[in-house]
């Protein structure tokens, strides 16, 4: 039997040519669990805003192992050792990192499954192909759950200036044609290094950081919190709500028989059995949109307006403002909804509502980003900066919203 080649070479639109390190990372692509992230959208429902937005978590996770293959290169080259099995570990856990969200990304964890983070499914996942693969990811874990004991590896993969952070950026801001958000991944790599196992930036790297952070403050406003995306995930949720609602007061929808498992059970982080995780597997966007599709004419009004406004694109009508909307508004546009269609307040509630979004591009509360001068003297980019801009994007910047149908103008 001939042997199959597993040091494949992937082409990538952002970076080109990408090279698969070795076997095991190839099995992992190769994996159901992994495959599946193919059918993922990596920024839900953005694409009704940018139409461009249809790349997937496949994509990221794929990018992100290419620019910490990058660092690996870069730290090995300036004297930090890193065996072959850190190696292998950083680069498996950045590669699985996304791999337990959910359709559309962050819907499902609001509607159909409850208190359950795509953070704790990714480990759940992680923990299962770890078993199949007989202990070859144990290391990987151990960096994933910030417990190994050289710290820089863990924030490779998850702190304020990771390889998650770099690839998305450069990559949403790509798909979406949204220029601002189009980092300078190399220069930044190009720029790190490691002081006493922690990650640190040279000093001649503070204005590519700057931009970094103001990149991403920028792409949240103008990409991820766009208010038409808020109003399209807002109505995904509530449709999944609400079919949700339905099932259990016996109603049976049409939906495949996957997402029809998670309709009918309650599924908290407590039960999230192998059985769970193995339903979970099978669960995509395709599911959602096409139980979407046939709800248009189930005989439920709400549930099949919900649809209807998400297929066609006929969505709510969303007000930003940057102080909370009185109860007395949202209460009055229900009541006015309740009157000119017949429907109960918790009907009219699926309709209007409210609620809040924030932006802090770079958190003083967190592991921060530290530099590292010549002398060796390390200190906090928003102490070392001398843009008062660094300051300003410490601070956490909340905007209200409220969404209402638009035949209530």
């Amino acid at each position: 039997m001939k042997k199959r080649n597993k040091l494949k070479i992937l082409n990538d639109p952002i970076y080109g040519f990408i090279t698969l390190p070795n076997a095991l990372v190839f099995d992992l692509i190769e994996h159901k669990y992994f495959q599946r992230l193919r059918r993922i959208t990596q920024m839900g429902m953005s694409y009704m805003v940018y139409p461009g937005a249809h790349h997937t978590r496949f994509h990221h996770a794929i990018g992100s192992m290419h620019l910490m293959q990058q660092a690996v290169r870069v730290l090995r080259f300036k004297g930090v050792e890193i065996s072959t099995e850190e190696e292998s570990a950083v680069l498996i856990a950045i590669l699985l990192h996304d791999i337990g969200h959910g359709p559309f990304s962050h819907a499902m964890e609001h509607s159909i499954v409850n208190e359950v983070s795509h953070e704790d499914i990714s480990l759940l996942f992680m923990q299962a192909i770890n078993k199949e693969f007989g202990g070859k990811l144990d290391l990987a874990i151990e960096v994933f759950k910030g417990e190994y004991k050289r710290e820089f590896l863990h924030q490779l993969i998850s702190s304020q200036l990771d390889m998650d952070r770099l690839d998305y950026l450069k990559r949403d801001s790509f798909y979406t044609g949204v220029a601002e958000g189009n980092v300078n991944s190399e220069r930044l790599i190009t720029m790190l290094n490691v002081v006493d196992d922690f990650l640190v930036v040279e000093e001649k790297g503070i204005y590519s950081v700057e931009k970094f952070l103001l990149s991403r403050r920028l792409m949240y406003w103008q990409v991820y919190l766009h208010k038409t995306s808020l109003v399209a995930e807002n109505l995904l949720i509530n449709t999944l709500k609400r079919a949700k609602y339905l099932v259990e007061n016996g109603h049976q929808l049409p939906a495949g028989t996957v997402l029809n498992f998670f309709l009918t059970n309650k599924i908290y982080a407590s039960s999230f059995t192998g059985e769970v995780l193995n339903e979970f597997s099978k669960l995509d966007d395709y599911d959602i949109i096409s139980a979407i599709k046939e709800w248009i004419s189930y005989d439920d009004k709400v549930l099949s307006e919900l649809s209807r406004m998400l297929i066609n694109r006929d969505l709510l009508k969303i007000k930003l403002a940057s102080t909370p909307f009185s109860e007395e508004i949202i209460n009055n546009y229900n009541k006015d909804l309740q009157e000119k269609y017949k429907i109960t307040e918790e009907e009219a509630s699926y309709f209007v509502f409210g609620g809040s979004v924030s932006n802090q591009a770079y958190n003083t509360q967190k592991q921060n980003i530290k530099l590292v001068f010549k002398n060796q003297k390390i200190e906090d980019i928003a102490a070392a900066s001398d843009q008062y801009n660094i300051e300003a994007l410490s601070k956490k910047v909340t905007k209200y919203f409220i969404c209402r149908p638009k035949v209530l103008d």
